[in-house]
């Protein structure tokens, strides 16, 4: 028994491994902090963790040899050749600082010598943050939103995925059926539990986790869908925590010996996996979404903008051509640029809330007393059509632009009231309501030219250079896909050879 009472009083409920140890939120990380936990924990190695242009993280290595070492790699960052990792920079002129961003420190997982793993910045050869950087376009598109409206944005990502592993005979599931199944029908939800620990010990701040609606087999494989949920944090925060955790999620796969993907389709007429965003903004400390038991004005804004953008915004979060398969109707995904509540049918939703609903744990519970909650704190909005192929930096850069748009607008609130809808606009009976509703654009050639047409919003105030406006269009246009939708249909077996082509694009 005192064993037990003394493990108790020793027990910390954070999960963050260095938050654990070093008594302090992550975000209050600083380089002795990092240096202490390395001397205290027989670390020794560090790895630098940076997002280039193809979305996915690099590694650069360090032996530790000394503190004073640690106190260089640390103070200065390291040199890196920039024209490998962006396709915009020249040879003659390349080298690039990352530099590391200590709030981002982790325990790697998975390597078998004690790490260090921490995410950095870049930096040009001046000192100077490089403009188009994912990390930094993020960064300025939160700075401006601030600055505009006085407002604090935070995020949190939904990631999606397919785990494709040996069919099993044993408690088959029953086919697109898988929505919050459970063992043993569902056969891969202890590699989403051990994932979910991984990632949370690695500073990702998990809301829950759960088999999804899709899953079927062929003669030999079992493709069965999960999805984890995260919490919201300020937005450069999710793009940390999204990278992270993707990359966690493929590593640990690789050691179960399973294909894992975020590919959007996997193939045509299952379900396909999407990463929506949902996201609030907050003034010190509290929720603004909800303004006297309703929808804010604030919230109708960041919906206007959002909808204004929306065909351009399919740039940032759907960029390639199995993109377009999933942006179908009947596959709760979104076709039609519009909003509601509660509606998995349109493009921005309004999740359902706790207004008015807070005696529901007394109800169930009858020996609780009467307390009184505000839940407002919990509302968000979601953007419905990203999927996994995204630049997470780009994406989110791109929302809180066409969020900040929604309160330059001066008709934003009878914009949003004009595309509000309140049905299932997937039935054949509410078809008509669709009619003047404009629609999310068919393929990554047409998502270039809405971004074209849209670009001055995303370069406006500096958020995004012109140049990297310019090299998302040429890297969609790149697909060929014009029309590829339509020449597609019905031929399986080119749907497959291109599914295979971008099964692990990010």
């Amino acid at each position: 028994m005192i064993k037990i009472v003394e493990v108790m009083e020793n027990y910390d409920i954070r999960a963050n491994l260095m938050e654990k140890f070093l008594q302090k939120s992550s975000r209050e990380f600083t380089k002795n902090d990092i240096i202490h936990y390395i001397e205290s924990n027989a670390v020794e190695m560090v790895n630098f963790r940076y997002q280039a242009e193809d979305g996915r993280l690099k590694t650069l290595n360090f032996t530790i040899h000394s503190k004073e070492h640690l106190e260089i790699i640390f103070s200065s960052g390291e040199r890196v050749d920039g024209s490998s990792l962006f396709s915009f920079i020249e040879a003659g002129s390349s080298d690039l600082y990352v530099v590391p961003r200590f709030r981002t420190a982790f325990v790697n997982p998975f390597s078998e010598i004690p790490a260090i793993d921490i995410l950095c910045s870049f930096y040009t050869s001046d000192g100077k943050p490089l403009e188009s950087a994912p990390e930094f376009i993020l960064k300025k598109a939160h700075e401006e939103f601030k600055k505009a409206t006085g407002l604090n944005f935070k995020a949190l990502g939904e990631l999606e995925y397919y785990v494709i592993g040996e069919k099993q005979s044993e408690y088959p599931a029953v086919d697109q059926k898988g929505y919050h199944g459970s063992a043993p029908f569902i056969k891969h939800n202890d590699f989403r539990i051990h994932a979910m620990k991984l990632i949370s010990e690695s500073g990702g701040k998990i809301k829950y986790g759960h088999s999804e609606v899709g899953n079927f087999s062929n003669e030999n494989e079992l493709f069965e869908q999960h999805e984890i949920e995260f919490l919201p944090v300020d937005v450069e925060e999710t793009a940390e925590q999204i990278v992270i955790a993707k990359w966690i999620l493929r590593m640990l796969a690789f050691q179960y010996g399973l294909l894992l993907s975020f590919a959007p389709k996997i193939t045509v007429g299952k379900a396909g996996s999407g990463m929506h965003i949902h996201m609030l903004a907050e003034k010190n400390g509290k929720n603004m979404m909800i303004e006297n038991g309703k929808l804010s004005e604030i919230a109708r804004k960041m919906i206007a903008g959002l909808l204004d953008l929306a065909p351009s915004l399919t740039a940032f979060g759907n960029t390639i051509p199995t993109s377009y398969l999933r942006l179908v109707p009947h596959q709760e995904a979104p076709t039609n640029v519009c909003w509601g509540d509660r509606n998995r049918s349109v493009l921005v939703r309004v999740p359902l809330g706790w207004i008015g609903a807070s005696d529901m744990v007394r109800d169930a519970n009858p020996l609780e007393k009467e307390e009184t909650h505000d839940f407002t704190s919990k509302q968000t909005i979601e953007l419905r059509s990203p999927d996994g192929s995204a630049d997470v930096c780009f994406l989110l850069a791109g929302i809180v632009t066409a969020t900040r748009h929604g309160f330059e607008m001066p008709n934003a609130l009878e914009f949003a009231q004009k595309l509000y809808v309140d049905v299932n606009i997937f039935k054949d009976e509410n078809k008509k309501c669709c009619d003047n509703l404009n629609h999310l654009p068919v393929s990554c050639f047409e998502s270039a030219n809405k971004l074209h047409e849209m670009r001055e919003m995303y370069e406006n105030k500096g958020v995004f250079p012109s140049g990297t406006i310019d090299a998302i269009i040429r890297s969609l246009k790149a697909h060929n896909d014009e029309g590829l939708s339509e020449k597609l249909y019905g031929n399986n077996e080119e749907i497959g050879k291109l599914v295979n082509k971008f099964m692990h694009w990010k």
